[in-house]
């Protein structure tokens, strides 16, 4: 994560961080995190949060053991990105990596996403999601195991269950782990072969570059630009960052 260029960014998205005019009023809301709907993408890979018509679309790429990205879901933009969600106005689409495992070792990147597509099949991926960040064992240790991811499920009301704990002990969505590494390692592109970084957002298409990834640390920074997004998203398209 790069903090550099605050001052700069702020002044290129401008336009976008300024309260504007003519905002379109949602309709009513999801009451909490558990109602919004979620979904596997016919991708395979994606995990979709949030209506499906919602007029921003805000792509993430995360890894479990990754600490910014805990930064990111715990104290930094995702309570507002939920708020947005909640409030039907955008819709989130997750692509789990794991390379971390590789990096410094272990298996737990790995063991997460596994339990989390496995969240995914009874209807819990964002609540569980949310669980396991707000829980999240330092990246040097390897500490989410079995043991401790079936623990933290615990936390999430109807999670636990046959299935679920089985499917957590086999590795049973082992091969949705390996896919959706793979789709986070495409889309670095040619500038970023082992993939974007983590966490990356990409946001109706446009992807915040790493000197911008600040504004994903700053919750209320995020939620301006958020708004701004749909309440104007031709000027985003065209904003150059």
């Amino acid at each position: 994560m790069v903090r550099g260029g605050r001052w700069a960014v702020l002044c290129a998205a401008a336009a976008l961080l300024l309260a504007g005019c003519g905002q379109r009023a949602p309709e009513a809301g999801f009451g909490s995190a558990g109602e919004l709907p979620e979904k596997l993408g016919k991708d395979g890979t994606t995990i979709l949060v949030g209506d499906p018509d919602a007029r921003v679309t805000v792509r993430l790429y995360e890894d479990p053991r990754c600490p910014y990205c805990k930064e990111f879901e715990v104290t930094g933009g995702s309570p507002k990105l939920r708020e947005a969600m909640l409030d039907r106005r955008v819709r989130t689409e997750y692509t789990l990596a794991s390379f971390l495992d590789d990096r410094v070792g272990g298996s737990g990147s790995k063991k997460a996403v596994n339990a989390l597509r496995a969240a995914l099949e009874v209807g819990k991926f964002v609540e569980y999601h949310e669980v396991l960040y707000a829980n999240q064992p330092d990246e040097s240790v390897d500490g989410y195991t079995d043991a401790y991811l079936l623990e933290l499920a615990g936390e999430v009301k109807g999670l636990r269950g046959p299935a679920f704990n089985a499917a957590v002990k086999s590795m049973k969505y082992r091969s949705f782990v390996t896919a959706s590494e793979k789709a986070y390692e495409r889309a670095g592109g040619v500038l970023d072969p082992g993939g974007p970084g983590t966490p990356t957002a990409v946001i109706n298409g446009k992807r915040l570059p790493t000197e911008y990834s600040w504004l994903l640390l700053d919750g209320a920074t995020f939620a301006k630009l958020l708004r701004q997004i749909y309440n104007s998203p031709v000027e985003w398209e065209n904003t150059s960052l």
